[in-house]
């Protein structure tokens, strides 16, 4: 449905000339058979039925509404509507999304049915989606992930799928794989935003277009900042492989508080307090002056926003000018 090196000595002085480009100061299971009615028929809207191995048959559970949990080990967790963990699978594909747990894999692993499933306010409801498995079946996906429990979770909150054979996986909200460290700079492959970055902790990354970039100032004042918290700088190699981004793309400067800052074409970055979990983008279009920052920067001196114009649901990522009417424009409460 949906997809992601740099030599030390290039990147140092990347960042060297870069601190001249954005006028700062300094740098820095077997047999089994999932069957669906076909489309259109009076039991269309029934749950799936899974054949057993023995023959017999038994009414695949259902998603209903997902939700986050708090896992003491592993963050934040997505569950069923009756607190089953979900999992993904490392041999699955998100881009195109593509399921490849079928047979015994998908006894131990029953497939999510994607019918019924909703999201919950702590989860991006653009991320949520479905694929075709290879019987014709529709299974839950998240950004573009296919969705699975595991036979031997048999009680609400268990986590024992966690690890196995390395490459079983809790997902987290964006559906990354929970109790596994994330890179400093991240992609999250929005389907109504395109690819925007994401910080270690897989908040979306935005810019503010009340800012400078040329020469560098930033406009978020104290009753900013109560909402929007700048990013911190990241290291440039590390950033280069894990977003894909070019490395004169990024710059660290002193903000006007001390504090140093990571840049994005000389666009300070922040993440927005009203993203709780990883995924969401609660922050794009605040204001008319807060957008995602896209994952394909175009290097200029700050002259191209890096900005997501997309709204959540409607639209897709494009960049903007610096003189573009559309996301200079504010709201009658300065676009915090």
């Amino acid at each position: 449905m949906r997809k992601w090196q740099y030599v030390p000595l290039a990147g140092a002085a990347a960042v060297m000339l870069l601190a001249t480009a954005c006028g700062a100061q300094n740098t820095q299971a077997n047999g089994t058979n999932l069957v669906q009615p076909a489309a259109g028929t009076a039991a269309a809207t029934a749950p799936s039925v899974v054949a057993s191995t023995a023959g017999t048959t038994t009414q695949a559970e259902t998603a209903g509404e997902l939700a986050v949990k708090a896992d003491a080990k592993l963050g934040s967790i997505v569950t069923d509507s009756a607190g089953r963990t979900l999992y993904r699978f490392d041999k699955d594909t998100p881009s195109p999304s593509a399921s490849n747990c079928n047979g015994d894999c998908a006894v131990t692993w029953p497939p999510v049915p994607a019918n019924d499933a909703t999201a919950s306010a702590s989860l991006n409801p653009d991320l949520v989606g479905s694929v075709t498995r290879a019987d014709g079946t529709k299974q839950l996906t998240l950004d573009g992930w296919p969705m699975y429990r595991f036979a031997k979770d048999t009680a609400p909150g268990d986590t024992n799928g966690q690890g196995v054979g390395g490459t079983w996986f809790a997902s987290a909200p964006d559906g990354k794989k929970a109790g596994v460290s994330r890179p400093e700079l991240g992609v999250l492959n929005s389907p109504t935003l395109g690819k925007v970055l994401q910080d270690k902790n897989g908040k979306t990354i935005y810019l503010f277009t009340k800012d400078t970039p040329w020469p560098m100032k930033t406009a978020c004042d104290a009753t900013c900042l109560q909402k929007w918290t700048p990013v911190a700088p990241v290291d440039v190699a590390a950033a280069v492989k894990s977003a894909g981004i070019s490395p004169t793309a990024l710059f660290t400067f002193n903000n006007p508080n001390g504090v140093k800052q990571e840049a994005f074409n000389c666009w300070p970055g922040y993440t927005f307090k009203g993203d709780t979990e990883a995924g969401q983008t609660n922050g794009q279009g605040v204001g008319g002056v807060w957008f995602a920052i896209t994952q394909k920067i175009t290097v200029d001196k700050g002259k191209t926003k890096p900005a997501a114009t997309g709204t959540a649901g409607s639209s897709t990522s494009t960049t903007t000018t610096a003189t573009s009417s559309a996301s200079t424009s504010s709201s009658g409460t300065g676009g915090y």
